[in-house]
């Protein structure tokens, strides 16, 4: 029952796995660890590098057992984020600098793990995807491990939820959201910290438990005990609600629950609406091991497989050899289902053993993506030799990120045959020509989307940066993110033009970025006329369903209205309430 003694307070987050929730708050205290910092005589040295060898072991037994656990009841997806940070306690960049500062500045262990991490850390902040840069608070989690295991401090301390409990945290590790969320008793999770491609929000959609990140001071403005009621989809949080605000999620969790099981059910059947509009629903994935979920989440393929993991934590860049295996891995297992790779997306300062470069005064609009590839063609070249022998191994499609303009297109898809050519004349087996598109995600190529059909075999658009770009926000700046609008007349516009200039060259148009999977904007990407739509693997069946139950004239009428209002705020205040209207389990 709800504190009527008490007022509501109500908070606002990002909201990052869909659904309602109602519980009472367990608040997770994981304090950071105080980090000594001692100097070393000489003769302190070798026996502080004992230690450290020591608390590194430890770690990695700790992480190995805990990789076990998870992979059992949660699937191999969980367990691959420990085993990145297995990696991390073995990757020279963390180990052989963490051994230096104590040799040369003689710094103790502690001290210098920290080091070490802020360095890395920083590498991170630098990445222009999001996905990639969240990833910085794995180097945080490893760091704090090994920095407890030091000091003798108990690590992967078991908490006992109560039932239905909404854990309230500053910020989650992979271990601790698997672990508790694998309890059952987890009724959603709401951080001060994180993002829509943060681990709490990846163990939360891939269980559907909901999720608020991004709650700024939640954890400290919310006390054990209080009664929470939230709405993953929103962001929204209202803490002691009113019994009125109370009836009012406990009817939307009963509708929620049954809309999911009804999607889930209806999973392999065909993306279609009621009128006969096609479009196909296909996942993102960065590992092989995610295959697996996409299909019995009733993926019909993969429109978006980043390559970049395959360059992060090694002293140098992958072979061809290595980037072959992986792809004729994927397609392979998708056993003919169109695969889409995106080729390197990543800045130079990134790249393993490319030398120094200067530091990126702002990385997102550098030397980055196919800027670095024709920047530095031999790795290109690379890439794409392995892609086209692994052509031979299944549907495959390839597509290159951040084209502004026509002539880089032109370049690439130059570099591409000249590889052809030489494998073909040394007698390398090559797969049929595989269809060569281009990411959509700068208002320059939106822009001239006209032209660049002309010579792009599809379109894959990245919503991420698009909009972000077309409405000069940094997503990670708090101060402006609540700018960043994905249903602002300028996105909408921009969209339908790609569509538009995708289906007068008849070519196919796809959408992998965020609101692809976002089920409030699935009657929007219906009615503008996307193909396709890639997401994770556990938003296809909600998304789909939305498509199966309504018809495209509709749609197409709703977003004209909509086209016709001017605020952002109004646009999707109509969306908004035409999908209540449509879909009542959408809260």
């Amino acid at each position: 029952m709800s504190s009527q003694a008490t007022p509501t307070l109500s908070l606002k987050g990002i909201g990052a796995s869909p659904g309602v929730a109602v519980g009472h708050a367990y608040i997770l205290d994981r304090k950071r660890v105080r980090t000594p910092k001692l100097r070393l005589a000489e003769a302190e040295v070798d026996p502080e590098r004992m230690r450290m060898k020591t608390a590194l072991e430890l770690s990695d037994r700790q992480l190995s057992e805990l990789k076990e656990q998870i992979s059992k009841t949660e699937g191999p997806e969980h367990a691959l984020i420990l085993e990145a940070h297995r990696l991390m306690l073995h990757d020279p960049m963390f180990v052989d600098e963490v051994n230096r500062l104590i040799v040369e500045d003689r710094i103790n262990a502690e001290w210098a793990v920290r080091r070490v991490a802020r360095k890395l850390k920083h590498l991170f902040d630098n990445i222009p995807d999001e996905y990639f840069r969240e990833r910085r608070s794995d180097v945080e989690y490893v760091a704090d491990r090994v920095v407890r295991n030091l000091l003798g401090q108990v690590v992967d301390e078991e908490v006992t939820l109560p039932d239905h409990a909404v854990v309230v945290a500053h910020d989650l590790s992979p271990a601790d959201a698997a672990l508790m969320a694998r309890s059952g008793r987890v009724a959603g999770f709401v951080t001060d910290l994180g993002g829509q491609t943060s681990h709490t929000a990846i163990v939360a959609r891939a269980r559907s438990t909901p999720a608020v990140v991004g709650a700024g001071r939640a954890s400290e403005q919310i006390s054990p005990g209080d009664l929470v009621a939230m709405d993953g989809a929103r962001g929204i949080i209202l803490v002691n609600p009113t019994e009125d605000q109370l009836a009012l999620f406990h009817e939307t969790m009963r509708r929620h629950q049954e809309s999911e099981a009804r999607a889930l059910s209806e999973k392999d059947l065909p993306a279609q609406s009621t009128d006969g509009f096609r479009m196909r629903l296909v996942g993102n994935i960065e590992f092989p091991e995610e295959i697996q979920s996409l299909l019995d989440h009733g993926a019909e393929g993969i429109g978006l497989y980043r390559t970049e993991f395959m360059f992060l934590d090694r002293k140098s860049p992958p072979t061809e050899e290595e980037h072959y295996r992986a792809y004729r891995q994927v397609l392979e297992m998708m056993g003919g289902r169109p695969v889409t790779i995106r080729t390197l997306d990543l800045g130079g300062d990134k790249v393993p053993g490319k030398g120094k470069h200067e530091k990126e005064p702002n990385p997102a609009m550098g030397l980055r993506a196919i800027r670095y590839c024709l920047a530095n063609r031999e790795l290109f070249r690379v890439q794409l030799r392995a892609l086209l022998r692994a052509s031979v191994h299944g549907n495959m499609r390839m597509m290159f990120p951040l084209i502004c303009g026509m002539s880089e297109l032109r370049e690439a898809r130059s570099e591409l045959e000249a590889c052809r050519t030489e494998l073909g004349r040394a007698g390398v087996p090559l797969g049929k020509r595989f269809p060569v598109g281009i990411m959509v995600e700068t208002p320059s190529a939106a822009l001239i989307a006209d032209r660049l059909a002309q010579e792009a075999d599809f379109f894959s658009v990245g919503t991420n940066d698009l909009i972000q770009y077309s409405l000069a926000i940094d997503r990670q700046n708090r101060d402006v993110a609540y700018l960043y609008k994905p249903l602002h007349l300028s996105v909408l516009r921009s969209l339908k033009s790609i569509v538009t200039a995708a289906k007068d060259a008849g070519i196919p148009v796809a959408m992998c970025g965020e609101m692809a999977g976002d089920p409030v904007y699935a009657l929007v990407l219906l009615a503008l006329g996307f193909d396709e739509l890639s997401m994770t693997a556990g938003q296809i069946p909600t998304v789909k369903s939305f498509i199966r139950q309504t018809s495209r004239v509709e749609a197409q009428q709703m977003l004209e209205t909509a086209m016709d209002l001017t605020t952002a705020e109004e646009i999707e205040r109509f969306i908004r309430t035409e999908m209540d209207k449509r879909f009542a389990s959408l809260d």
